[in-house]
């Protein structure tokens, strides 16, 4: 049986989660669907799934090769579509990643715009707080704030945001300004969780990173409530700085204790290597990056923050 169509019937019924889903996806017979896996699975020497009359899970073994088993038919798919001269219109289905935050701030308003551009092309925004491996679940895309480790993805930078504190001014007025992280112990904290985890606020002193444990008057796994909150004069809660621009220019909210913020973090467009890029990818970050670039340039706008002490 040909090797790659035991590789589309292994993504398929991954994807599917059953048998009889793929076969359906493939229009094939349950039995055909049956025969490619075991085939598979004899020259892998080894279970890609583990199956019982009422339930199949993929094995490790299996979690491992689909990763391979989706970029061996992606780079296809891309040759193919050079061949038949389709570089110069870019088709098909992208998914993009991005945090909530940064997703409804600058990357939903230059999708909308990516596809007036590109009629041909149909995109999945995943708006989610949380790490995506993108080649086991299928991305095509991710924009990735913080230091990136070690991988095989491909990364092109996009600028730099801030961890930054603010309140109103309200509330500073009332409670007065910190003038030492130390001094947050005696405010009210409103903790993002995303950026407080261990409800500590990670800050520099001198040349040295620090931190400071604090008691939050009230916990947020929200990075927009909390900064509701904020605007409220519930207290002073952390933050990246293209979060609040706006709120900062608009006199809403002001930063504190800016002279121990942390370095600047990466903001990054990341995407699977491969010896192909198909041409839809292609089009999105050449029309995506300048625009990103742009709007995080236009966000870091007033709110600098100056050279620690």
């Amino acid at each position: 049986m040909n090797r790659l169509h035991e590789v589309e019937v292994f993504i398929a019924v991954a994807e599917a989660g059953s048998f009889a889903g793929a076969a359906r996806r493939l229009h094939l017979s349950p039995p055909a669907v049956t025969r490619a896996i075991a085939a598979l699975e004899d020259r892998l020497g080894a279970r890609v799934f583990q199956r019982t009359t009422r339930s199949l899970t993929i094995t490790d073994v299996g979690e491992r090769f689909l990763g391979a088993a989706r970029r061996v038919l992606g780079d296809l798919d891309t040759a193919e579509r050079e061949a038949m001269g389709e570089t110069t219109a870019p088709q098909g289905h992208l998914t993009v990643t991005a945090s909530v935050t940064f997703g409804r701030s600058a990357l939903g308003p230059m999708v909308g715009s990516f596809l007036v551009a590109h009629p041909r092309v149909s995109v999945s925004v995943l708006l989610l707080d949380r790490v995506v491996n993108l080649v086991e679940e299928g991305v095509d895309l991710a924009i990735r704030i913080g230091e990136l480790p070690e991988s095989r993805l491909i990364a092109k930078r996009l600028g730099t945001v801030h961890r930054i504190l603010v309140a109103s001014p309200e509330y500073l007025a009332q409670h007065g300004t910190p003038a030492a992280p130390a001094d947050l112990r005696h405010h009210a904290v409103i903790a993002f969780t995303g950026l407080m985890p261990n409800r500590e606020w990670r800050h520099r002193s001198g040349q040295r990173s620090a931190s400071v444990a604090l008691a939050p008057r009230l916990e947020i796994n929200d990075a927009v409530a909390a900064i509701d909150a904020a605007i409220l004069g519930q207290g002073i809660t952390p933050t990246l700085s293209y979060m609040v621009a706006g709120h900062i220019r608009a006199g809403r909210l002001v930063p504190v204790l800016q002279t121990h913020t942390l370095p600047p973090q990466p903001v990054n467009l990341v995407y699977p290597e491969a010896r192909l890029m198909a041409p839809k990818l292609r089009a999105f970050l050449d029309f995506a990056g300048p625009r990103l670039k742009s709007a995080l340039a236009d966000l870091a706008e007033g709110v600098a923050v100056p050279k620690a002490l």
